[in-house]
């Protein structure tokens, strides 16, 4: 097995905007590539422990959300999910396509709408504790709200909270065109993203649902060892097909 070896680099975001990425992985890159993307308001330093535990046999990409971490802070407006999804388009440049893309809810969010609208970059997705959206124009206004509630609290540029709020529907709606194999992860007392759990499980190519228990929002965070190891079943039941 190779060491390990770490690669920090600063990349040109959506607009040229700074965004902080680091790769870890094997000496000499073999094997698909996974790239990991944060939730609202956390920085890459969340999926460490995980990482410490794949990057032995897996590269892994971490990057920080623009507003957050140590990528630059963008105007308030130019937190859209346009820009966000332009932020990993680059991270993607950098960690090679097809990826497979490892989300924790914002980002298993934005990695579903990669996926929707560029498959042939996807080769499977880890769901963390994530949710496709909301059909409905009333549910969609109650999580901004609380997403607005939740900003007055947090140490965030002005505007970030945008990167993190629903104004449409199209992921939901195109979940089912989503054909790449999924892997579902969720701590048991994450009971607000358990019936999208269920919703995967419908909709999507989902190979296994890994619920842990006793864990939270942050399972990634509380048991990376458990997470880690499902998300190296994942990969090697991609390499066999």
């Amino acid at each position: 097995m190779s060491t390990p070896i770490a690669a920090t680099t600063t990349l040109a975001g959506t607009d040229g905007l700074h965004i902080a990425a680091e790769t870890r992985g094997p000496d000499g890159r073999s094997g698909t590539p996974i790239v990991a993307t944060t939730g609202w308001a956390n920085t890459r330093s969340v999926w460490t422990s995980m990482v410490d535990d794949l990057c032995t046999d897996h590269t892994v990409t971490t990057w920080d959300l623009r507003g957050h971490g140590a990528s630059a802070a963008a105007p308030p407006g130019d937190y859209t999910r346009a820009h966000a999804l332009g932020d990993l388009t680059a991270v993607l440049d950098l960690a090679g396509r097809p990826a497979v893309l490892m989300g924790h809810s914002l980002g298993g969010f934005l990695s579903l709408a990669h996926a929707v609208d560029h498959p042939e970059d996807v080769a499977g997705l880890v769901l963390v504790a994530t949710g496709p959206g909301f059909r409905k124009v009333e549910a969609r206004e109650q999580w901004n709200e609380s997403v607005r509630a939740a900003a007055d609290g947090m140490d965030l540029p002005p505007g970030a909270e945008e990167i993190s709020m629903h104004h449409d529907a199209h992921v939901i709606d195109h979940l089912a065109e989503v054909r790449v194999p999924v892997l579902v992860l969720l701590g048991e007392r994450d009971k607000r993203f358990a019936a999208s759990a269920a919703l995967f499980e419908r909709d999507l190519d989902v190979r296994e649902s890994v619920v842990v228990a006793d864990m939270g929002h942050m399972v990634h965070v509380k048991a990376p060892g458990r997470c880690a190891g499902a998300v190296r079943r994942f990969m090697a039941g991609l390499a066999d097909g």
